[in-house]
């Protein structure tokens, strides 16, 4: 579902901008309607008033909580179901953040990352992504979104761009705080300046070799490394907000000194942010989780050399919750053995 189609529900009902307002502000931060100098039954038309009981029920099945997953760091995993019986994943962070799904799957097959195997599903509606905040907001204070769940935001620009939207306004979230993860499509880089909320760049660098760039995110945009960070650097200026660089340390991928050299090459002097973050291992993908120490090492080396970095920690590395694992183990505990789906897909025919 698409807020634009909730806000035409309403007006259709009779509202007004003032009553989608108030509307959307409840939703969105769990504001109860009765409060405030006007209580509804005074301040909404009657046909809005009486339509409220299908309307809050169609938005709280929109995300509702399957199960929590906990870590030692404060930050917990969240398996999320939709509607239509689908999953997806949200992580409450330490400090008020969330991070968020917009995709169910996705299409850019990042060699490294459990979402990616299972391709595109479907795409998450605008309401849909703005409802795993409400449900956060249940549990937790939310003061910073982050779009980095499953799915790649610039595939689903029109949905994301309007939950940004909401929530920048009625949602009461800061423009710096909602932050926008790619791997880096051009569209991006046209249409978030257009935004009346612009906000925040996350971009996933991982290499600063083209070619390996190319078989680490196999479908991402053939962009690059210095375009993407010549694009990144020309958003962070027009905005005023430095661009994060995402970079998943990878042992003997993407963690040697070469890769340490080419990072401070490209970023020297650039308004930017290094997140080197240690990879969260995933049975059978083949790849290694280098040592903290030695991810340590790397971030000291690029302080030294003048580059802004953070080592940070993979939320729900405890609970092996790395994205896309949350959801890979439910729907390989629903899904029947092979044998046992063939003998029901012929009894059907």
């Amino acid at each position: 579902m698409r807020i634009d189609t909730l806000r035409q529900q309403l007006r259709d009902l009779g509202a007004k901008p003032c009553h989608e307002a108030r509307l959307m502000r409840a939703w969105t931060q769990r504001l109860p309607l009765d409060g405030g100098p006007r209580p509804a039954e005074h301040f909404l038309p009657q046909a809005v008033r009486d339509a409220l009981g299908t309307i809050t029920p169609m938005l709280d099945g929109l995300a509702t909580l399957k199960s929590e997953h906990p870590g030692e760091d404060g930050a917990s995993r969240l398996l999320v179901a939709l509607a239509d019986g689908q999953t997806v994943e949200s992580v409450l962070l330490p400090r008020g953040g969330l991070c968020v799904s917009t995709q169910l799957g996705c299409a850019v097959g990042c060699v490294f990352c459990m979402t990616g195997r299972e391709g595109l599903i479907r795409q998450l509606g605008s309401a849909e992504i703005v409802a795993q905040v409400v449900l956060a907001r249940r549990l937790r204070a939310v003061k910073k979104v982050v779009f980095m769940g499953m799915g790649e935001p610039a595939h689903n620009l029109d949905n994301v761009l309007e939950a940004i939207d909401l929530l920048g306004s009625e949602g009461a979230i800061g423009h710096k705080n909602l932050v926008f993860s790619t791997v880096g499509d051009p569209r991006v880089f046209d249409a978030l300046p257009r935004q009346r909320i612009k906000p925040a760049l996350a971009l996933s660098l991982h290499t600063t070799d083209a070619a390996l760039r190319e078989r680490l995110l196999p479908r991402a945009p053939r962009i690059t490394p210095e375009d993407l960070v010549e694009a990144g650097e020309h958003y962070a200026r027009a905005t005023g907000y430095p661009i994060q660089y995402q970079w998943t340390l990878i042992e003997g991928v993407n963690d040697s000194q070469a890769e340490m050299d080419g990072i401070v090459r490209l970023l020297k002097g650039k308004f930017a942010l290094m997140n080197l973050i240690p990879y969260n291992s995933i049975d059978g993908l083949g790849f290694r989780r280098p040592s903290w120490e030695a991810a340590a090492a790397h971030a000291r080396f690029l302080h030294r050399a003048g580059i802004l970095t953070k080592l940070r920690h993979s939320a729900g590395q405890e609970v092996d919750g790395g994205c896309g694992q949350l959801r890979a183990r439910q729907v390989t505990r629903v899904r029947p053995p092979i044998r046992q789906a063939q003998k029901q897909t012929a009894s059907s025919a």
